[in-house]
């Protein structure tokens, strides 16, 4: 639904006195949509609140700001048994010392990690 969209844009053009600085405007918020994913009012907006908001989201039929959502759930932790792959939530529990995982790795967000998902918009 593009509607709410295109009513902003003309509303714009009714605020300037002259033509040329509203089409100006208009062609330079209509250009940094695609670069940012947010108009000009939109980037202003989120530079001084430090939340990631834009009219696209809107338009997606999203809220108006990203929320911050909890931290990634922990994998699973696999084993390769005799011609299967099993799985545990709690590999604690498991018989005898933890064996390897089919796909060894980091099962939190490191500190910097944490910090990128949570970080204010924009960055600074």
């Amino acid at each position: 639904m593009r509607s709410p969209t295109l009513l902003l844009l003309f509303a714009l053009t009714g605020c300037a006195s002259m033509e040329a600085p509203a089409g100006g405007f208009i062609a330079a918020d209509a250009a940094t949509v695609p670069v940012l994913g947010r108009g000009i009012g939109d980037t202003v907006y989120s530079a001084a609140t430090g939340k990631d908001c834009s009219i696209v989201r809107l338009d997606a039929g999203k809220t108006y700001c990203r929320k911050i959502g909890p931290p990634p759930a922990a994998p699973p932790f696999c084993t390769r048994t005799l011609g299967t792959i099993d799985c545990w939530k709690n590999p604690k529990g498991l018989n005898g010392p933890p064996r390897h995982g089919v796909a060894d790795g980091p099962s939190t967000l490191t500190p910097a990690q944490e910090a990128n998902r949570t970080a204010r918009w924009p960055p600074l």
